[in-house]
């Protein structure tokens, strides 16, 4: 055994920092967290000044045991876990179930897996930080408060289940996709006709350019428009006045936690659970420095390494150092910005993560480089019969600078409606006579607010202040996980417009087509989560608040900062949250989400949207009327909120009976797992492109053929009375008995096909009294 034990949280990292340290210390992961509160009592005494209970969970005992093992036979052991509060938590926690002394345990900390930064913590270890660690049990407590207090108020007062559930940041974040969500379905687009006039000129060499110049303005009516093309007709046009303006862009801060999973998504269409996987891997085996962080602070090494890199490969001019300061005062911890650890090695060879570092990269490197050097043409343009100008722009880009190498994204609410890039404009004079192709009068549409994607979320979070760079990824896939918000695209819908078109003199009306609305990985409320949000606003509107919530994120910092204590700021939170909990479940109605449409024409019946058992439906009848009610599922793309009765009442067209197949009737519906088709009392799933609505037997017969043969190729035996199957899968054979599959042992797959349905059944119960161990997770990341 080495004299030197290390801990570390992944095997990664370990195996990295192990390469580095050498003989005379011994590398150990103990793979995240290897302790929690208990599930019983909410794992906290709130008596006892919220004192915690830990428990060492099922899954981590054996390592537990064997970090205990190796403590107790090296001479000294070192805590290397990351540089935040949680991974000082896991240090403290690690001091508490290992018997180590926090007074005198050695805690050694860099933000970068590389020899000089892992030997300098070696020579500088430190002593555990108790302020971060209670951060951490604050926000820990505080989090376990919120759920399991809020959650039972939600199973008693809603009628939907019992899985519901709410979190203090998790539920402000559904909170913003819904109030966007409503924000869209309240807009009314207006319309407005943008003029454009195409000219051509010469250019220095006596050639004939085309340039574009636009209206002064846009006209709200298209008889407004009409007048203005009116007044053009045998119009001579004339350079009025010319103006050359130099301009820069200066190049983006390095990374931050945010901007790098905001940049990931643009360029890299990158989930941010994804961007923090990859960003981990990177950090671990020491490509980059530590990927949570809110600085955008770089090193004077890493400027001094820049300048080197940019010197080497662009030339000397294309290098500006600057120091680029944090807009936010509490950033959480004194980290860099997420920067490659070494400037020279200008890419990486893993696949996976060569595209995101690639993308650092770039971005740290454009950071230290010039700015780009432009040069603004103006032309403003006269028109003979009209007392309006016409407005010529063009840009010339004199010296790259930092766009030799990167250029930042945008997000749709940057861009203006119609925003182009500027073109280049042939050399003009004033008073030059401009010969006019044609001008248009293009009608264009207001657009509502984007849907949020998963960046475009987390960056309006960090601007609230709600949230740290640990939390952004793990709020995005739980509010997903939890069916309150989901990830998906929408279908474009063709909308006209209309074109007025000057041209000899004489005004043509056109009308063309353009597809509007199409969006791509987008987050959408579902129904449930608009119902809860409602709920929770009604009733916990503090909880719900933006700004509460961004102060608590406040006190936390305090709390790491040493200016608060703990479980005083905690006891502030609890009781007039406790209060409210008891008086919602006391006074509070029982919410069932539903919303009239009107009657049902044919029978007089209310037709209600409401949440049912497994999803959103709509029903016709009440539960008390003689006549059992009918009910229908929503499609994916309707909502409780928005649908018509004219909607509702399409949807009960289903089952369609479609026609004759095989001498057996074909009919469509949809059921708890979707579309499907039913012939000869058989079910088969619709293909994700076939709508139950409009589909056809043509369509349907070919998709029958096809999944039956596939089942009975991969169907060994069938026990039809014991609905016993033994079926081929990709792993071999199986034992299939209703929904759950049994594994069948390695000395009788050979004779699958010959086994008894007594052999069958004896295997069932062999498994169901001896059930396989789950496997330990791998390592229970912080960013998930």
């Amino acid at each position: 055994m080495a004299k030197n034990l290390v801990i570390v949280e992944s095997p990664a990292k370990a195996k990295t920092i192990g390469k580095i340290l050498g003989n005379d210390f011994e590398v150990q992961s103990c793979y995240g967290h290897i302790r929690d509160l208990e599930k019983d009592d909410m794992g906290i005494d709130i008596q006892d000044n919220f004192k915690p209970k830990y428990i060492i969970p099922e899954d981590k005992e054996k390592v537990v045991k064997e970090l205990k093992k190796m403590a107790k036979d090296t001479e000294e052991v070192w805590l290397a876990t990351d540089e935040d509060r949680e991974g000082e938590a896991i240090s403290w926690h690690l001091c508490e179930v290992l018997g180590l002394d926090p007074a005198s345990t050695k805690r050694i900390v860099f933000h970068e897996i590389t020899k000089p930064a892992i030997e300098k913590a070696v020579k500088h270890p430190r002593l555990l930080d108790m302020n971060l660690v209670n951060a951490q049990q604050a926000r820990r407590i505080l989090d376990r408060i919120v759920g399991f207090e809020l959650s039972p108020v939600l199973w008693r007062k809603m009628s939907m289940r019992n899985s519901l559930s709410a979190g203090r940041v998790q539920s402000v974040a559904v909170r913003l996709i819904v109030e966007r969500e409503r924000e869209i379905n309240h807009f009314t687009a207006t319309s407005s006709f943008k003029v454009e006039a195409f000219f051509t000129a010469k250019d220095i060499n006596n050639k004939s350019i085309s340039f574009k110049a636009e209206g002064p303005n846009k006209f709200k009516t298209v008889e407004d428009a009409e007048k203005f093309l009116q007044n053009c007709v045998g119009a001579a046009y004339t350079v009025k006045d010319i103006t050359v303006k130099p301009g820069k862009k200066s190049p983006a801060a390095p990374f931050t936690t945010s901007t790098l999973q905001q940049e990931a998504s643009r360029k890299l269409g990158y989930s941010v659970s994804k961007t923090m996987l990859l960003a981990q891997k990177l950090y671990e085996s020491g490509k980059i420095t530590y990927m949570r962080t809110d600085s955008v602070n770089l090193s004077e090494t890493a400027m001094t390494d820049a300048q080197a890199a940019i010197v080497k490969n662009y030339g000397d001019k294309y290098h500006q150092a600057r120091k680029f300061k944090n807009k936010n005062e509490s950033a959480q911890e004194a980290h860099e910005a997420i920067r490659p650890t070494y400037m020279e090695n200008t890419s990486v060879d893993d696949s996976d993560t060569k595209r995101l570092y690639d993308l650092i990269w770039k971005r740290t490197i454009a950071s230290q480089m010039a700015d780009a050097e432009l040069e603004k043409t103006t032309a403003k343009i006269d028109i003979s019969t009209n007392h309006e100008e016409l407005t010529a722009s063009g840009e010339v880009l004199k010296f790259d600078g930092f766009l030799k190498v990167y250029l930042e994204g945008k997000d749709e609410d940057e861009e203006e409606d119609g925003d182009e890039k500027e073109g280049t404009l042939p050399t003009l004079a004033v008073k030059q006579s401009l010969d006019l192709k044609e001008m248009k009068a293009t009608e264009r549409f207001t657009r509502p607010a984007p849907r949020y994607t998963e960046a475009s979320l987390v960056k309006k979070l960090e601007e609230l202040g709600i949230g740290r760079p640990s939390t952004y990824a793990p709020t995005i896939t739980t509010i997903q996980k939890r069916n309150y918000v989901e990830k998906r695209d929408k279908e474009g819908v063709k909308r006209d417009f209309r074109i007025l078109t000057l041209k000899s003199d004489k005004i043509s009306k056109d009308t063309d087509a353009e597809n509007t609305g199409a969006e791509k990985a987008k987050l959408f409320p579902t129904d449930l989560g608009m119902i809860v949000t409602d709920f929770l606003n009604q009733y916990f509107n503090n909880v719900m608040d933006y700004g509460f919530t961004a102060k608590i994120e406040t006190e936390f910092d305090e709390i790491a900062h040493g200016k608060k204590v703990w479980n005083k700021m905690l006891n502030d939170f609890y009781n007039p949250f406790h209060e409210n909990i008891q008086n919602t479940l006391e006074n509070a109605e029982r919410v069932k989400g539903e919303h009239f449409l009107g009657d049902d024409p044919d029978s007089g019946k209310p037709v209600v949207a409401r949440m049912g058992r497994y999803g959103p439906m709509v029903q016709i009848g009440k539960a008390e009327d003689e006549e059992k009610p009918r009910f229908a599922k929503l499609k994916q793309t309707q909502s409780i909120e928005t649908i018509t009765l004219a909607e509702a009442l399409e949807l009960f067209k289903l089952p369609r009976v479609l026609g004759m197949f095989e001498d057996s009737e074909v009919s469509v519906n949809i059921g708890r797992f979707g579309p499907y088709a039913q012939h000869d009392k058989k079910f088969y799933s619709l293909k994700k492109e076939m709508d139950p609505y409009t589909v056809e037997l043509d369509e349907v017969a070919p998709l029958i053929v096809e999944k039956r043969t596939a089942k009975d190729e991969r169907t060994i035996k069938v026990f039809e009375k014991e609905k016993i199957q033994i079926l081929k899968g990709p792993y071999g054979p199986y034992i299939k008995q209703g929904l759950r599959n049994f594994k069948i042992p390695k000395e009788k797959i050979d004779s699958a096909a010959d086994l008894t349905v007594e052999e069958a059944k004896a295997i069932i119960e062999d498994v169901k009294a001896n059930p396989p161990k789950k496997k330990a997770p791998a390592r229970k990341k912080k960013a998930e």
